[in-house]
């Protein structure tokens, strides 16, 4: 079999899918919600049964990314890479909740199954941790996370080392959702960068989030690492796709001057300071929020019909991004449904604002600018206008 004709067989091979048609299939049927087109499902506060209000359940976590905590880790006995992790599980359900406008007042419960034979009662410190951690430093900038505590399962018949896993609710007026449906063709994208260093971040950051760290980690470590480390990795894989590129944990990227794996292993940015101050200001111009995680460029597919997005004015690809295309030959349009590719998050609003968005994301050092717009179309569809070229993604 030839691994290198397709990059989306490559991903597929690997077992994971950009896309997750499968998924969404075994999902097409079930109720959306109040608000169907909403980023997150919302339902009826069953709570207090005020009908001014409704409730907001999300569940996610940090994927693969933890295997290769668990490589940095074993290789140099560095706990606080998990402290990351617990940043992780977090941040890819509280800015998914950012999407409609929950930010305050959350309720988080932690899931975590471990390989106890690998993983000892110091990495689960290290999380909860970093869970305590990072909901204090959000609490400074008025988001409220509430820990409620969670289960650790060992399940070392399932798992070759750790997932972490987290669960979140909040309950806002429905008056203040936003969901998407307001998305209007005259609307231009404004996008919030995913690398660099933001004020509320302790370093930089190589801007990867918890997306696509399957490809990620196989496409830019060396063999050695699975040899090495063969818990680290489905050993279903074949063997041509298991850890086929050029670069070593510890080796040091010349442009940030971070070891490769510390790059990869940057916690997820969160943007919920940000998505606060201007909501706080602009709610009534902000018709959409889109998370670009799952599906990177093309996730706001998801939420749109009978419009086309043109995003002509992209950030440059960041320093971690140009080594995994150098690293592994992938092919670049494949790339940008894997990977966010420079920006994470999405606000589609009204021309008028926009600068103003973009420059209350500069206050907290989150680079932002009109990365794009909308048009009517008969066919929904984004086209990526990049410097390796034009790529159109259809419904």
């Amino acid at each position: 079999m030839d691994y290198h004709t397709s990059e989306e067989d490559r991903y597929l091979l690997r077992g994971v899918s950009s896309s997750k048609e499968d998924v969404h299939k075994a999902v097409e049927k079930l109720d959306k919600g109040l608000f169907p087109k909403a980023f997150c499902k919302i339902i009826p506060d069953y709570l207090t049964h005020d009908p001014d209000y409704c409730l907001v359940m999300h569940a996610d976590g940090a994927g693969t990314k933890s295997s290769l905590a668990y490589v940095y880790w074993k290789e140099t006995s560095d706990l606080s890479v998990w402290r990351g992790i617990a940043q992780d599980a977090i941040v890819m359900n509280t800015d998914d909740l950012i999407c409609v406008g929950a930010y305050d007042n959350i309720l988080l419960s932690s899931t975590i199954g471990r390989n106890k034979h690998r993983i000892p009662a110091e990495v689960i410190s290290e999380i909860i941790l970093g869970n305590k951690l990072f909901a204090d430093n959000m609490r400074s900038y008025g988001i409220n996370i509430t820990l409620t505590g969670g289960e650790t399962a060992d399940v070392g018949d399932l798992v070759n080392t750790i997932i972490v896993d987290s669960t979140v609710c909040a309950r806002m007026k429905r008056s203040e959702v936003i969901d998407n449906s307001g998305i209007l063709p005259s609307d231009v994208i404004v996008g919030l960068c995913s690398y660099g260093k933001a004020v509320y971040e302790d370093e930089y950051n190589g801007g990867i989030g918890s997306n696509g760290l399957t490809a990620g980690r196989h496409d830019l470590f060396s063999y050695e690492v699975g040899d090495k480390y063969p818990e680290s990795y489905n050993n279903q894989i074949p063997k041509e796709l298991a850890y086929t590129g050029i670069r070593q944990l510890l080796e040091i990227e010349p442009q940030t001057g971070i070891t490769y794996g510390k790059l990869l292993l940057s916690p997820t940015r969160t943007y919920a300071p940000v998505i606060k101050e201007i909501l706080s200001k602009h709610r009534k111009d902000i018709h959409g929020i889109i998370h670009c995680s799952g599906g990177g460029q093309t996730k706001i597919l998801n939420f749109i019909e009978g419009l086309s997005v043109i995003k002509d004015n992209l950030f440059p690809l960041p320093p971690l991004f140009s080594e995994l295309r150098e690293s592994s030959l992938k092919n670049i349009r494949e790339m940008y449904k894997v990977f966010n590719m420079g920006h994470r998050m999405e606000i589609c609003l009204n021309r008028e604002v926009a600068d103003s968005v973009c420059e209350i994301s500069h206050s907290f050092g989150v680079d932002a600018k009109i990365i794009g717009h909308l048009e009517p179309s008969k066919e929904t569809s984004v086209k990526l206008i990049t410097d390796f070229g034009e790529f159109v993604y259809e419904k």
